[in-house]
């Protein structure tokens, strides 16, 4: 049995986290952490998981975490994950970081986006982008793994065919993404009230949202090319769920059978990419599983083509990609533990 541990467990991605590694058939918790509940055990704060996880939540203590556990999960707020992560840290387990903080490469960028200093500049290189459907081999290799955005997952398993394949402009990339209330975390946020976002739809973060750099980065390395994309992010009145539209202009020439072509060759061997095709996606369909699926329509009027993705937030987004990254490093068998289809089709 793999011995893991969670520091941040009691968040939304913290205790989605705690339910999949509880249930994993391979692993076993062995550290838990939490500021704000230390002393308390998990199931006294999630009692949906009593005598599943009875485990005693901690202070955090990464020194002490990583003498404890052959993978430690970090679910945490931005800043905080670069200034507990040393190399000797490494040397002692792998570190998947749930957080921003090793997810963009150029140390500046990432400061400009989250007006905060990055603490372990050092390690940058030795992070790798956790997008397992793109980063399969450096994933399997690496001690430090950065977990991607729950936008950018989206966005990009979205587009990636469209770009790798060079079907579409690389300038005309939009992307219109809704997000479900928990992606703003567990912490009391007056807009993430009950009566603040119920029975409403809002933008938000419009022109200068941090997973915007972020998609930047992975498309751009899929373009083979610099890029910028128009990213819009809406808050939908729901606990889970992301839905995101993208639009590209075609290049002259290119149709439906490529589009079709393009995603069937580049996820055909993908056990947790869905391609729908004609049929778009719902979040409900993808709800409580670790699947993205993606559907798209070619606009021959304007000569676009609308791909759409969903993914569950908390899974895909978060937490089961985060395990998704811990069994394709730790050879468990990739889809051990995750869920791929939902429990219930309504």
């Amino acid at each position: 049995m793999l011995h893991v541990g969670v520091i941040g467990a009691t968040g939304y991605a913290g205790s989605q986290l705690v339910a999949l590694l509880a249930n994993h058939p391979l692993v076993e918790i062995t550290y838990l952490a939490s500021h704000s509940y230390a002393g308390k055990r998990f199931s006294d704060i999630y009692p949906s998981l009593f005598s599943s996880c009875d485990l005693l939540l901690e202070e955090e203590d990464i020194e002490e975490a990583s003498k404890r556990c052959s993978v430690l999960f970090l679910a945490l707020p931005h800043a905080m994950a670069s200034k507990l992560v040393t190399p000797a840290i490494l040397e002692r387990c792998i570190i998947i970081d749930l957080g921003a903080d090793y997810r963009l490469s150029d140390a500046s960028v990432y400061e400009s986006w989250y007006k905060t200093t990055h603490f372990s500049k050092d390690l940058l290189d030795q992070a790798v982008y956790g997008l397992c459907e793109l980063k399969r081999e450096q994933i399997a290799k690496a001690n430090l793994i950065a977990n991607p955005g729950c936008y950018t997952t989206t966005s990009t398993l979205t587009l990636a065919p469209l770009i790798a394949k060079q079907l579409v402009d690389p300038t005309s990339l939009i992307i219109d993404a809704a997000s479900g209330v928990s992606g703003a975390g567990r912490s009391e946020k007056i807009d993430s009230l009950f009566c603040e976002c119920n029975e409403s739809y809002k933008a938000y973060g419009v022109t200068n949202h941090r997973h915007t750099p972020e998609i930047e980065q992975e498309l751009g390395l899929l373009n083979q090319a610099p890029l910028m994309v128009q990213f819009t992010p809406h808050l939908v009145p729901m606990n889970r769920g992301i839905l995101a539209t993208c639009y590209a202009n075609l290049k002259e020439g290119v149709g439906e059978e490529d589009i079709a072509k393009a995603y069937q060759e580049f996820y055909a061997d993908e056990s947790f990419v869905r391609l729908l095709g004609q049929t778009l996606p719902e979040t409900r369909f993808v709800r409580n599983t670790n699947t993205c699926a993606i559907g798209w329509k070619v606009d021959k009027r304007t000569n676009r083509v609308i791909a759409i993705g969903a993914i569950d937030n908390l899974i895909k987004g978060a937490a089961g990609q985060a395990v998704q990254n811990m069994n394709i490093r730790c050879n468990l068998g990739e889809a051990t533990g995750l869920p791929s289809t939902v429990a219930s089709p309504l």
